[in-house]
């Protein structure tokens, strides 16, 4: 007689988190290997040239979005990424550096990372910018070891139809990003799971 034995999950062990943790074992050591061929497109040589680079996106942006200029008058630090750039096939990840500012002076420095999965061919370069607009986001991101977009401070992506919504009486998050190139805002675009973390310069 042959005895067929199914496999029951114990009730200490939860079947999602496993497949979760898989999930993002595999996405990081992918990440971590498209990471490796695409940091050399997106760090910039010096560090004076990140500063310069992050200034110069600033005044893009605002020359663009006049309610970013309006969001930086009232923002506490602003975090400026001017080049990340994204690539992969069916396993994709994003980097790039940026420069923490407070009264238009470079304070600290991050980058930025992050690993996605699905097609996606090609590779990808853009700009994004994060107002902190209290000492509860600036904290947060000075203690935490890698603040990952989601958890933590809120932060609201600032495309066409939100901006038309913005005004003094209507900011009242933690932070405002805007996603964006050459062209314009980029509204399919997100930072959703971003890690952003402190690097020496």
């Amino acid at each position: 007689m042959t005895v067929v034995h199914s496999f029951q999950p114990s009730e200490g062990i939860n079947m999602n988190n496993i497949g979760n943790t898989l999930r993002n074992l595999l996405l990081g050591a992918v990440a971590t290997f498209s990471l490796i061929g695409i940091s050399n497109y997106a760090v910039a040589a010096t560090t004076e040239d990140l500063n310069k680079d992050a200034l110069q996106t600033l005044q893009t942006l605002y020359k663009s979005n006049p309610v970013a200029k309006s969001i930086s008058e009232r923002a506490t630090e602003i975090l400026v990424f001017p080049n990340i750039v994204k690539a992969g096939l069916v396993f994709g990840g994003a980097y790039g550096e940026g420069v923490l500012l407070k009264d238009s002076k470079p304070v600290d420095y991050y980058n930025s990372v992050s690993a996605s999965f699905g097609w996606q061919a090609g590779v990808q370069s853009y700009c994004y910018v994060v107002f902190l607009m209290n000492e509860k986001a600036v904290r947060y991101l000075a203690k935490s070891k890698g603040w990952e977009i989601g958890v933590g401070p809120t932060v609201v992506v600032v495309n066409e139809g939100v901006a038309k919504n913005l005004s003094s009486t209507t900011m009242k998050d933690d932070a405002y990003a805007f996603i964006f190139d050459q062209k314009g805002l980029m509204a399919s675009l997100s930072i959703e799971g971003t890690k952003i973390s402190r690097i020496n310069r």
